[in-house]
């Protein structure tokens, strides 16, 4: 009996080769780090404003904070808002892709928009307890500058990194709020008043080199040493009402929206969520 011994061509060779390769390809795309349950990544940059390197560490960073803390941090910068509201937006935008750890969704999303130069910070689930509304305004004035200047990579960065600050504060019970917020470093603290001392010295010395060189100046008791005698006949007086000052304050309003144990303010997104967070423009 012959036996027979068949040969596999080699075009049809490659062509398994390149099936497989696609397909390990195509795996390692939809395997690239998202959230919890969504179904984009932690960064979403539509305006284009983070360069290739940029994006691929701020992407690291957000990814490992988030899996690391369990609450989702999310960054999307876009080129306008479509007519929408920043708040609308940031909530409508988290909710839709499913951003968040657990039953709460605990999440912050940053949302930057170019076309009216809107950022908003949207919170949900853990995100509200560990973003009060005065840790908010805390968290904004550190990243502002940076984002006003087009040091959007700088902003988001120190966004991250205050929010792990944050999230890992409110594990201990006591999140920052107003009366207790994060203090400046002590060697900032320290150099500023190194600097203020050397000044006050220098100064001081100055006035003194000046002061004594004043000689035949000598400081009188009354201000009437100054005037000549019989130079100044008062003839008449009178009081002249100039101005009144009236200040007033216009009494708060009770608002729909809720507030959490911790000074968060929330309110309700299009999809029935609760949201905290705040924003403004750079």
């Amino acid at each position: 009996m012959k036996k027979s011994i068949h040969f596999i061509c080699l075009p049809r060779f490659f062509s398994i080769l390149a099936a497989i390769f696609m397909a390990f390809s195509a795996w390692a795309v939809f395997t690239e780090p998202v959230s919890a349950a969504g179904d984009l990544p932690r960064l979403v940059d539509e305006a284009g404003l983070l360069s290739d390197s940029e994006k691929t560490a701020l992407l690291h960073q957000l990814d490992e904070i988030s899996e690391r803390q369990q609450v989702d941090l999310v960054v999307v910068t876009v080129d306008s808002l479509e007519g929408a509201l920043p708040v609308k937006y940031a909530d409508d935008f988290y909710d839709a892709h499913g951003y968040g750890f657990g039953a709460e969704k605990d999440g912050v999303l940053f949302l930057v928009s170019m076309e009216e130069r809107d950022w908003y910070i949207s919170t949900a689930g853990f995100g509200i307890t560990a973003v009060t509304d005065a840790g908010l305004d805390y968290m904004a004035e550190k990243i502002l500058d940076d984002l006003s200047s087009g040091a959007y990579a700088a902003a988001f960065t120190k966004f991250a990194e205050w929010c792990d600050a944050f999230i890992t504060q409110a594990r201990t019970g006591e999140p920052y709020d107003s009366g207790h917020l994060p203090k400046a470093p002590f060697g900032y603290v320290r150099n500023l008043l190194i600097a203020f001392g050397i000044g006050f010295v220098i100064s001081l010395a100055v006035v003194e080199m000046m002061r004594a060189r004043l000689k035949t100046v000598r400081s009188q008791p009354g201000a009437d040493a100054y005037v000549k005698r019989g130079s100044m006949q008062l003839t008449r007086k009178n009081d002249l009402f100039l101005y009144q000052h009236i200040e007033r304050r216009k009494r708060a309003e009770n608002s729909s929206a809720g507030s959490s144990p911790h000074g968060s303010s929330t309110h309700t997104s299009s999809s029935g969520r609760t949201h905290g967070g705040g924003g403004g423009k750079f």
